[in-house]
């Protein structure tokens, strides 16, 4: 007799969107109570996704927010919800959608590292560095 072999097959590691070529602006005073960070969703997956919320260890409070004109005027308001479609790239830069990082820990300084944590809907998590620069890459 020969005992049967079984063979598992590892699951699938699940396809999760990303977060690419992330940067924050360097304030200009180190005062400053709030700095502005920017990058870009990579959701190569079939499946959508979405961004529910952010936070970092560095800051009191992470949050998504959009610029949008109103009357003439730029103003910015709260995005609760980020969208990723399947397939998609969806940007975060200048003048539109964008991180507000909210009581920075410390100062920064150009060239430090800040970790964000993106929570999706769906309770994972993507984690990202963004490097701190005076001006776009």
């Amino acid at each position: 007799m020969t005992a049967a072999t079984h063979v598992h097959a590892a699951p699938a590691k699940a396809c999760a969107p990303q977060f690419r070529a992330g940067w924050v602006r360097l304030p200009p005073a180190p005062s400053m109570p709030m700095a502005a960070g920017f990058g870009t969703f990579v959701n190569d997956c079939a499946q959508p996704a979405a961004v529910a919320s952010a936070t970092s260890q560095g800051f009191g409070g992470v949050s998504l927010h959009e610029s949008v004109q109103v009357d003439g005027v730029n103003r910015m308001r709260e995005v609760d919800r980020l969208a990723l479609p399947a397939n998609a790239k969806v940007p975060l830069a200048p003048g539109g959608l964008h991180l507000m990082l909210m009581q920075p820990k410390q100062a920064l300084v150009e060239g430090a590292s800040v970790p964000v944590t993106f929570k999706l809907e769906d309770g994972r998590s993507v984690e990202a560095t963004l490097q701190v620069r005076k001006t776009a890459p």
